[in-house]
């Protein structure tokens, strides 16, 4: 927003008031993308030397916040100690390091979706050590996929590695740890992403995706991604999760507009029914199967790539339904509430941090045309936590990159091979580009639309 002072203020509050040396157990995932990632973006708009949002400089700054996310950092370490997989523990102590009764099962998400915010503070740091188990974790879940299907399941042993939850989906337990591959690639640079990432992606379609092929032509039902048996691909249950709702969002980053086209229009039906997504919604009962809404900011986020790579106005039309359904249902006397029945709008006493993070942001960004983040020259990626990185030189300059890629110069050749060829099929100019003609029109044709809203029970 490009108000200086109260980002100043904000930052000195941190630097002057918080502490991780606490008694407190964490999430090892949340404390990560949550806190961590908010102090290394902070940190790096703090000292940017372009300052493109105003001066937001600090006078008297000495790199606090950096410091503090390499002691966060520091302390979530033990959470990968003691694990024969790699894969982290789920909870650490800030203090004692892994709590004695703690659960050897995690999420894949959880354990899967550290590599942005450790990467960054690697190579900001120039240690090696942060980085390095992050991508050690990412490469015991990739090695744990079905040899059939090329799924992954939702929930692990990090001892064992044996999958305790077997569903395969695009929302809860799995959703970040496909975004991370992707925008991994994009901060770092470092092929062995791009290559999981569209193994995943492929497996994706060929196996959770449901409908008639093509988007916006073609007869058959719409296209939906269904949640699946990770080792043979048959559907396990008949219900989505908001979180999906992130989905089209990525495959915006990946090119694919056509479908992401068609999947949000699948959840903006549900959000036009409710004037919220519930937390679960079965397709085929056409109810919500669990009802609260705590401000999740996913559809927002996909409406706002899907504008920025369209410029079509129906996304601007959506965004102020979608705020005006916020003010409408959530807005309470000192925030935005929870809504804890999507279909009576009674409210919970309970705002998650994520509402300012990222719902607010995606918001004000898809209004705010001529803001920095979309200026000519600017480039910036988003974590899965909204805080904003840029794409910057630093982070594609490793000191360890061979220690990363211990490999004979037989398979070097191949990758290289490789990489021509996954570079070639992410470019952008392979992107599937929508029409100029078609800006000004519905995205989807008007009985796709209907089609959709009959499926959701619109009309």
């Amino acid at each position: 927003m490009g108000n200086a002072t109260e980002f100043q203020k904000a930052v000195r509050l941190v630097i002057d008031t918080v502490s991780f040396d606490k008694d407190s157990t964490v999430q090892v995932f949340e404390a990560t993308i949550r806190i961590m990632g908010s102090l290394l973006s902070a940190h790096i708009i703090l000292t940017d030397t372009k300052q493109p949002f105003g001066n937001m400089t600090l006078n008297g700054y000495d790199n606090e916040l950096l410091h503090m996310a390499h002691d966060l950092a520091v302390r979530l370490l033990p959470a990968f100690e003691n694990t024969r997989t790699g894969m982290p523990y789920p909870r650490v102590n800030l203090l004692k390091g892994v709590p004695p009764d703690s659960l050897n099962h995690t999420c894949t998400a959880g354990a899967g979706s550290l590599l942005v915010e450790f990467g960054i503070l690697s190579r900001l740091l120039g240690d090696s050590t942060f980085e390095w188990v992050a991508r050690r974790a990412v490469r015991a879940l990739w090695s744990l996929r079905s040899n059939d299907t090329g799924l992954l399941g939702n929930v692990v042993d990090i001892q064992t590695g044996d999958w305790v939850g077997k569903q395969s989906g695009l929302g809860a337990g799995l959703d970040s740890f496909f975004e991370y591959l992707l925008k991994s690639y994009i901060l770092f640079g470092e092929e062995k992403d791009l290559d999981m990432f569209n193994e995943a992606y492929k497996s994706i379609r060929s196996h959770l995706r449901r409908g008639r092929k093509a988007c916006n032509e073609g007869e058959g039902d719409p296209p939906l991604y269904v949640n699946v048996n990770m080792l043979n691909g048959q559907i396990m249950n008949t219900w989505i999760d908001s979180l999906q709702a992130f989905f089209p969002g990525l495959q915006v980053l990946k090119g694919d507009i056509e479908d992401a086209i068609c999947l949000h229009a699948f959840y903006y039906a549900i959000w036009k029914r409710y004037g919220a997504l519930p937390e679960r919604y079965n397709w085929q009962l056409q109810a919500p199967d669990v009802s609260f809404y705590p401000l999740r900011p996913e559809l927002v986020e996909s409406t706002y790539l899907l504008y920025q790579a369209t410029k079509n106005p129906f996304y601007l039309h959506v965004g102020m339904d979608i705020l005006q359904s916020l003010e409408k249902h959530a807005k309470a006397k000192c925030g935005y509430a929870t809504l804890h029945h999507v279909v009576d709008k009674s409210q919970e006493d309970r705002m998650e941090s994520f509402f300012l993070s990222e719902t607010c942001k995606y918001l004000y960004l898809l209004f705010d045309e001529d803001n920095p983040v979309h200026r000519t020259g600017n480039k910036y990626l988003f974590t899965t936590e909204g805080h904003l990185v840029p794409l910057d030189p630093r982070f594609r300059k490793t000191p360890w990159h061979e220690f990363f890629h211990q490999e004979d110069k037989t398979q070097r050749s191949l990758q290289k091979l490789s990489q021509t060829r996954l570079r070639t099929a992410n470019s952008s100019t392979n992107c599937n580009r929508v029409p100029e003609e078609r800006r000004f029109s519905l995205p989807l044709k008007s009985v796709y639309m209907r089609q959709i809203d009959q499926m959701v029970g619109v009309v």
